[in-house]
C-alpha cells in the first residue's frame, strides 16, 4: 500500500508559542502551559514538509500524533 496517497489527521505539539501565520492552512492552538498544538489533515509528503519547516525554524518538537476517524481507521 502506498501511504503517500492517503490523508490522515495529525496533531503536532511544539515547545513554546509560535506565530499562527507560520502554518497557514492548519489549526494552531496556543496552550497556556507554553505549548503550541498544530493540527490538520495531510498526506505523508505534507507531514514531512511540515516537520522540515519546524526543524528549519529551530522549534522544539514534543510529539506527533495521528488520529483515527470514527470508524477506527485513518484512511479516507
Amino acid at each position: 500500500m502506498n501511504h503517500s496517497d492517503h490523508f490522515y489527521e495529525y496533531q503536532i505539539h511544539l515547545e513554546g508559542h509560535v506565530r499562527e501565520d507560520w502554518f497557514d492552512g492548519l489549526l494552531v492552538a496556543l496552550h497556556p502551559e507554553g505549548e503550541t498544538a498544530i493540527s490538520g489533515r495531510m498526506d505523508q509528503a505534507a507531514l514531512h514538509g511540515l516537520l522540515t519547516r519546524i526543524r528549519d525554524l529551530g522549534l522544539v518538537l514534543i510529539s506527533v500524533q495521528r488520529y483515527l476517524d470514527e470508524k477506527g481507521t485513518s484512511d479516507e
